[in-house]
């Protein structure tokens, strides 16, 4: 059964990352303020500081009776630490999706316009997530390594926000890049070789709109390791469009493995370079990957529900 009742969220609790993304905040909590006092809504507020928040928002969701959701608002790396402050728990995630990608909430369809994502406030159903383990850390959307990890690398170093500084980064890293050779093993067997950039999916869409892995389900169970191997310059434009067209696997230099976990080596490396939920991060190699299913409950509008919830 669908939770779509307004009487059921009635405490939230909204947590605000101030430089997400390329958008304006200033008015952000007076505007959520608002909406939550005309719907009768409790609305209270953490900003995060990068200093201790996994901590503190514990702290805050451990106060009895606890909110009845709360809201990330942010970029993938916001709704990355929220969901983890809430995984395991019956508190759902909502998502206010103000980041340079969102591609969770594309991957959900909650609306991109702020007002519109409120709504879930009012009217919603909950959707229980698989969330991963990625050399100990959480991730609830992609993770990889390779080309795009030295992309957000350096895009999270940088002062400016916005699909066009990820685009220019993204570009110039191209140019010298070098591939490593992995070495991949699963429950289903291993694979060995190099590779231009490898995902690490619980879901289907980059923020970018790239569709890395098509057609599989943040609840189905397991995860797919997205290989890019590496490709001559002229073929460069071909796997774009594959990559924007959702057609992955047509591509002769893509492969997918679908596993529930894994260890990934990098030849000659004992610490590697990753991107988790669009934050990166050095990560000792060789890399464990397992599954926690349905560790996650989400808002999402009631039409996108995959899964009805008792």
């Amino acid at each position: 059964m669908k939770e779509n009742s307004s009487a059921q969220l009635q405490r939230l609790l909204f947590v605000l990352n101030p430089i997400s993304g390329d958008i304006d905040k200033t008015q952000l909590r007076a505007t959520i303020e608002a909406y939550c006092a005309e719907r009768g809504r409790q609305a209270d507020f953490y900003q995060t500081t990068g200093e201790d928040d996994l901590a503190r928002l514990r702290k805050l969701l451990a106060v009895d009776p606890p909110p009845d959701a709360a809201f990330a608002a942010g970029g993938d790396g916001t709704v990355s630490l929220v969901a983890e402050a809430l995984a395991g728990s019956l508190v759902p995630l909502g998502v206010l999706p103000l980041g340079s990608g969102n591609g969770l909430a594309k991957d959900l369809g909650i609306p991109l316009q702020l007002e519109a994502a409120l709504a879930l406030t009012w009217q919603h159903a909950v959707r229980q997530l698989d969330t991963l383990r990625v050399g100990g850390r959480f991730v609830v959307h992609l993770a990889d390594l390779g080309f795009n990890a030295c992309v957000v690398k350096r895009f999270n170093e940088g002062n400016v926000r916005g699909p066009g500084a990820y685009v220019r980064i993204a570009t110039q890293e191209y140019a010298g890049y070098k591939p490593a050779t992995y070495r991949i093993e699963t429950e289903h067997g291993s694979w060995e070789g190099p590779a231009f950039m490898l995902t690490i999916a619980n879901a289907n869409t980059f923020g970018s709109n790239v569709v890395i892995n098509p057609n599989r389900e943040l609840d189905d169970g397991q995860f797919e390791i997205c290989l890019i191997e590496p490709f001559p310059g002229l073929a460069a434009p071909g796997l774009l469009y594959r990559l924007y067209s959702s057609t992955f696997d047509d591509s002769d230099y893509t492969r997918r493995l679908s596993c529930r976990r894994a260890r990934i080596a990098v030849a000659g490396a004992t610490e590697v370079l990753v991107q988790l939920d669009g934050e990166p991060y050095t990560l000792p190699c060789p890399v464990e990957i397992s599954l926690e299913p349905r560790s996650l409950r989400v808002l999402v509008p009631p039409a996108t529900a995959a899964q009805e919830q008792p």
